[in-house]
């Protein structure tokens, strides 16, 4: 159900469709489907409008490692700080990731410290602090999927053809696609169907999901944030699961072409490579990530502060690594919402705004879940 013929984003929102959408999901579902919400946009809408309250006892949802924020190592937060810290460094960084914790302190703490840790909106905000400071060295702390990266590779080409020397990207720019299979590929996997990023679609297409879907013979249906577009894609992935039959489905049509944005795709592949990436709590995948090409490396500033690697063990009582694989719920965590909270976060699902914990947090979910689990397992 595509919904073609709707223009306005408050009929995306309309109770009397999410009731029709409600009731054939119901009269479709005959045995028990776990499906996973790849974007931490769609877990808080799940939770702000109670889909998953809404749905048949025999549909369980779970939270993928959709929140950039929430997947960036340990590791690169401890070199966005040692690069901060630095005297003749401006740091500049969307604001989620200033409470992002490192292995002792985030870039809040770097800031009161007397640290250069800016809040900017836009990577060319980045580049106008570096044209206006020619003295000093201006770092991008470049986070994101790939929504987002066509943006920061405008930004260092931009500078590259300004001659801007002083300018300067710390990347951590991942692929989502890599990442859906590594966690299909695991032993632990629960995952019987995808509701896949529109946003990220947008950018890169319906195409790069279609062997996965093949691979794994697991459905996959690429939609949007708002109650009906999630009700429908849950729906059309039930529908499949139902018939037995595994393909890319796209709810999102409204939005996202097959071949993507082409004009956002040729800057990706002009300024980044292909490499591998580390996620916090997935560990490391191939290929799923981008580096600056060679072109462009003059501005990384991994090499250019020589931070070298580093190697940082999780806080061994945060369980967000789980909770990013769909392994676990957030109220599952025995410090959620008493040691962990937003203001004194433990891991990265607690501080972004994307966040399943946030998401758990925010909107008072503190283990009901858990019984309604037990419940079907009898």
């Amino acid at each position: 159900m595509k919904y073609l013929d709707m223009k306005y984003l408050d009929e995306f929102r309309d109770g009397d469709r999410a009731r029709v959408i409600l009731g054939r999901i119901k009269k479709v579902t005959t045995r028990p489907w776990m499906i996973m919400e790849i974007c931490g946009g769609q877990t808080h809408s799940i939770l702000r409008n109670g889909i998953d309250r809404l749905l048949p006892q025999q549909i369980t949802l779970v939270h993928g490692p959709g929140c950039p924020v929430c997947v960036t190592p340990m590791e690169l937060i401890d070199k966005a700080l040692a690069i901060a810290a630095k005297p003749d460094v401006i740091f500049t960084s969307f604001g989620d990731m200033l409470r992002v914790p490192g292995s002792r302190k985030d870039l809040c703490k770097v800031k009161s410290e007397g640290g250069d840790v800016r809040i900017i909106y836009s990577p060319l905000d980045a580049l106008k602090i570096a044209r206006e400071n020619p003295d000093k060295k201006v770092v991008f702390f470049g986070v994101g999927f790939e929504t987002t990266a066509p943006s920061t590779a405008m930004s260092v080409w931009q500078a590259e053809r300004e001659q801007l020397k002083n300018f300067f990207l710390l990347t951590s720019h991942v692929l989502v696609p890599p990442a859906m299979q590594a966690l299909l590929s695991s032993p632990s996997n629960r995952v019987q169907a995808y509701l896949a990023a529109g946003h990220v679609c947008t950018v890169m297409g319906t195409q790069p999901y279609e062997p996965i879907s093949e691979q794994f013979k697991i459905p996959i249906v690429i939609t949007g944030f708002e109650p009906v577009d999630i009700l429908s894609g849950i729906l059309a992935a039930i529908e499949q699961l139902e018939s037995g039959r595994a393909i890319v489905e796209n709810q999102y049509a409204r939005v996202v072409q097959p071949e993507g944005n082409l004009a956002a795709q040729k800057i990706i592949n002009e300024v980044y490579t292909v490499t591998d990436r580390k996620w916090r709590g997935l560990g490391n995948i191939p290929n799923s990530g981008w580096k600056l090409s060679d072109q462009y490396a003059k501005h990384d500033a991994e090499k250019h502060f020589d931070v070298g690697e580093l190697t940082v063990d999780e806080p061994p009582e945060c369980i967000s690594g789980k909770v990013l694989q769909g392994l676990k719920k957030p109220p599952e965590c025995a410090e959620f919402g008493r040691k962990c909270t937003p203001m004194h976060p433990l891991g990265a699902t607690m501080v972004s705004s994307e966040g399943a914990c946030a998401a758990y947090y925010a909107y008072q979910r503190y283990g009901e879940h858990v019984i309604a689990t037990n419940d079907r397992a009898k």
